[in-house]
């Protein structure tokens, strides 16, 4: 995936962008590319292709008989359609899309797999005191970050009111049985981009174990759930990249082995004006974007659904407020907040077990 361009508006602004695909398919894609695969050698089967605005890449050591390209790529393709078909916000005839143009506030049936999804999303969004909120997308849209873009300005105070008045994950409501869901206001707009890709990658990752694979590597957009060895008997480790705009170089490495890892970064998309540097990571409480000095966090969980939602939670909470919650909720996170010139990082105690600096003690060190 290609590194953002850099642009000018018509008003003076600088923007970092997001590559014209993602920028119009893909509303509040968090970070494009940020985990890469480590130590990889022969003997692998890998599969690749575009999903949720992105691209995938799997990757099989020592597949089954009878399980080869063709095969590994029509199963990959036909769970990944079933994730877009329920929770797209880009197919309009997808259920999440038909839910959002309902003005309906009774019952509205859903598929379990939808429901799952939304409960562990209100899950979350409990569990962060609202930070994460996949009803947001109204402001995301408002600031520009939405799919039809905009015009890298600050929007009016009226505006941003009106716009968090459709906002709140407290208007959604979710059964489990009979599956349904409710809104609570006419136009709630629910858009699941910050946890469907974490989601997607569960799913495929299940049919590859169901298929007899024991040994994968599974990554949409950046987000990743690996199980065994690699193809040179090694653990898959995964290298979290140097949150800086321009640059592709690796921070630190994460070892994966039946978990997932999701990252939240602001450092590729954001847009800047009178000297003031704008992220696309809104918090939902103030209707603006965040403005603390965190530039990526990096969760470890047991599903990378959870991990997905979770790195963009702590990315709105910031480094203080976020590290408070991870450690205190047994997050594996890793934290880089910038530093004057140079960077900083932060791990919780519970990632000591995946690696990476002064994991085990959860200190904290400058790297310039």
């Amino acid at each position: 995936m290609g590194v953002p361009l850099g642009g000018r508006s018509a008003s003076g602004t600088r923007r970092r962008r997001w590559p014209a695909l993602l920028r119009f398919v893909t509303p509040w894609l968090l970070v494009p590319w940020l985990l890469v695969a480590c130590s990889e050698g022969g003997g692998l089967l890998e599969v690749t292709g575009s999903t949720m605005g992105t691209t995938y890449s799997v990757k099989v050591v020592r597949p089954p008989v009878g399980l080869g390209e063709e095969l590994l790529q029509a199963e990959v393709e036909r769970v990944l359609r079933a994730v877009n078909g329920a929770m797209s916000t880009h197919d309009a005839d997808s259920e999440l899309s038909r839910f959002n143009r309902s003005r309906d506030t009774g019952w509205v049936a859903a598929s379990p797999e939808l429901v799952a999804v939304l409960a562990e999303a209100e899950r979350v969004s409990r569990l962060s005191g609202g930070a994460f909120d996949v009803t947001v997308g109204p402001l995301v849209n408002l600031w520009g970050f939405g799919p039809g873009g905009g015009d890298d300005r600050v929007p009016a105070d009226a505006d941003v009111a009106a716009a968090r008045a459709r906002v709140g994950h407290a208007h959604l409501e979710v059964r489990p049985s009979p599956p349904a869901v409710r809104k609570a206001i006419p136009d709630l707009y629910v858009d699941l981009s910050a946890i469907a890709k974490g989601y997607g990658v569960d799913r495929v990752a299940g049919r590859l174990e169901e298929l007899g694979v024991d040994r994968y590597l599974v990554e949409i957009g950046g987000e990743v759930r690996g199980l065994g060895r690699n193809a040179r008997g090694m653990p898959w480790r995964l290298a979290i990249e140097r949150p800086t705009p321009g640059e592709r170089a690796a921070y630190v490495a994460v070892g994966v082995d039946g978990v997932g890892v999701a990252t939240s970064g602001d450092y590729r998309n954001f847009f800047e004006q009178d000297g003031r540097r704008y992220s696309h990571t809104i918090d939902p409480s103030t209707g603006r974007p965040v403005t603390h000095d965190l530039a990526s966090v990096t969760v470890v969980s047991t599903t990378c659904t959870t991990a997905d939602a979770l790195a963009t939670a702590l990315n709105v909470l910031g480094p203080q407020a976020g590290y408070a919650l991870a450690e205190r909720e047994g997050i594996a996170a890793f934290f880089i907040t910038r530093e004057g010139q140079g960077l900083g990082h932060r791990a919780t105690t519970a990632f000591a077990r995946y690696g990476g600096p002064q994991a085990a003690t959860g200190g904290r060190r400058p790297a310039r």
